[in-house]
């Protein structure tokens, strides 16, 4: 299939997949702007991570040098979250800070960026949170954490958002607290909306008050309950509005899956859909200056 034309706008095509071949032949057919390797614990064993690197230098050469590896989400049942420490779910602690320094040291070799998640939601997270003193010291654990990361990664590395208190987007507090650190940040925007319970209005005064600082974005649509995952204009996210929000200078790839991992037409789909919205406010525009 021939590549899809560049066009006016913001709006680009962003794909993500793993390293698996099947999968990452399907998603480069389509010649995507941006690139996001989905990576699991499994990767990080000597001939993945080999291959890892390959996979990202095949893209890199061929599609698009515009390439994000999204951290690894859990060990063995476990969610890597910045609040794990040595004294609890220790293998899973040890691998977040292996996994996290080899995959910085990588993405300085191939100058590609790293997503680092800050928070994961659920009642995990809010188990790890109780055993702080109070949430103001399980987010100062967050920050210092994120902030040594950020550090390290030189201009390489990402924080995304979760729907947990200890690192979301949206709590005026904790947005004012990311600003001042001044993180490099993806913004997926289902969980902002999630984060706050649905309300639009709010998800829209985190996306501009934080749009400086956003690098990268997941676009994927949500009823606003719970990590639904939904194609975009499935959900009750008000895309229109957020098309205003975006800032012109960060990617974005479209993180709805398909039943399928080998196929991806939720993504091409959300993102022809995300364009007919901007194409529409670009007409619109023009009849309104002619």
């Amino acid at each position: 299939m021939p590549a899809l034309p560049k066009r006016p706008g913001i709006v680009q095509l962003g794909l993500k997949a793993a390293a698996e071949p099947s999968q990452l032949m399907n998603r480069l057919q389509y010649r995507p702007t941006t690139f996001e390797f989905f990576t699991s614990a499994a990767d990080f064993k000597p001939d993945a991570f080999k291959h890892l690197k390959s996979a990202i230098n095949f893209v890199d050469e061929n599609v698009t040098t515009d390439i994000v590896i999204h951290h690894p989400m859990s060990y063995h049942g476990t969610h890597l979250d910045q609040l794990l420490d040595p004294n609890r779910e220790r293998e899973a602690y040890d691998f977040l800070q292996d996994s996290t320094n080899r995959l910085l040291q990588l993405a300085t070799d191939l100058d590609v960026r790293v997503l680092i998640h800050g928070g994961y939601g659920g009642g995990e997270s809010a188990s790890l949170i109780k055993e702080y003193p109070s949430l103001a010291e399980a987010r100062a654990t967050v920050f210092a954490r994120l902030d040594e990361i950020v550090r390290q990664g030189n201009g390489h590395v990402m924080i995304e958002n979760g729907i947990t208190p200890s690192f979301m987007y949206g709590d005026p507090q904790l947005d004012e607290q990311i600003i001042q650190h001044h993180l490099p940040l993806v913004c997926d925007l289902s969980h902002v909306f999630i984060g706050l319970h649905g309300d639009m209005n709010l998800t829209m005064l985190a996306l501009k008050r934080l749009k400086p600082l956003i690098q990268h974005y997941h676009l994927v649509d949500s009823l606003g309950q719970k990590h639904d995952s939904l194609p975009l204009g499935e959900g009750l996210i008000d895309w229109q509005r957020v098309l205003g929000e975006l800032n012109p200078a960060a990617s974005m790839i479209y993180e709805v899956p398909d039943e399928s991992d080998s196929t991806c037409a939720n993504m091409l789909q959300s993102y022809h859909y995300l364009r007919s919205l901007e194409t529409k406010l670009i007409e619109s525009r023009g009849s309104a200056d002619a």
